[in-house]
């Protein structure tokens, strides 16, 4: 099976896990909590169950490391190719009634994204991309390529974290760059944002989890993007311990980054 076929079977599982979570929203729940206090709901766990039980159906021989089974105390053995799935990515915006949640499901291959679809449910909308093959957007106006675009002479369009909002170090970062515009924004919309070039740089100061990015960081590197550490060098890798990331920068290219 090729990349095109896998990245289909992970799109379809993406708008499977999207119409759980809106159906959901349309009924009412509950929400709950973690031990980590992060917020939780029946979304979450039906969006998670498709998506494991379809992958592991139609690609069994691939590893899923998924954010509420490991909630739960699973721990996937995983080699050098393994998937991390986040099935509502933005938790607090869906539980807060706004729009900015999503679905990440992400293939890391030797430590790096290899493709990645994110679907926002309540835009009606899917980004998908393969490294070093391209990046896709598909909504309500049909399904066409992404890229990013070079820095704007007027500075750049900033995205950054509606939880974050008001972040002193952040602040600090920015008032070393040219900026034309800031949003806060909630999920993996954020990279998405910058992958179809309606932004440019998006900083991540505060912490996240391997399964917020991989699937993200896939497409905006598909659409010539990327993800870097702080130093604005070195790539953002997987399979860490505990599967947590460091700071990060997200940009349309390394020239947003400085």
């Amino acid at each position: 099976m090729n990349d095109l076929e896998i990245l289909a079977i992970a799109e379809k599982l993406a708008r499977q896990a999207a119409a759980a979570i809106l159906a959901v929203r349309a009924k009412g729940f509950e929400t709950t909590h973690k031990s980590d206090l992060s917020p939780v709901t029946e979304a979450d766990h039906a969006a998670e169950a498709i998506i494991l039980a379809g992958l592991r159906s139609q690609l069994p021989h691939i590893p899923v490391v998924a954010e509420e089974e490991v909630a739960g105390g699973t721990i996937t053995a995983v080699g050098d190719e393994f998937w991390l799935v986040d099935p509502l990515d933005g938790t607090r915006e869906f539980t807060a009634g706004r729009d900015d949640f999503a679905v990440c499901i992400g293939l890391i291959r030797h430590g790096k994204p290899a493709l990645g679809v994110v679907a926002v449910p309540a835009r009606g909308t899917l980004y998908a991309g393969i490294v070093g093959v391209g990046a896709w957007k598909d909504g309500p106006e049909g399904r066409h390529a992404i890229t990013t675009r070079p820095v704007p002479k007027e500075g750049l369009a900033v995205v950054a974290s509606r939880h974050y909002a008001g972040d002193v170090k952040t602040a600090e970062l920015l008032a070393t760059r040219k900026v034309a515009e800031l949003v806060n924004i909630g999920s993996a919309m954020k990279f998405c944002l910058v992958a179809e070039g309606r932004a440019d740089f998006y900083p991540r100061l505060g912490r996240t989890m391997e399964w917020d990015t991989a699937a993200p960081q896939a497409v905006i590197e598909a659409a010539g993007g990327v993800v870097t550490l702080v130093d604005g060098v070195t790539p953002l890798g997987y399979r860490k311990p505990g599967y947590e990331n460091p700071h990060f920068y997200c940009g349309g290219s390394l020239e947003s980054l400085k």
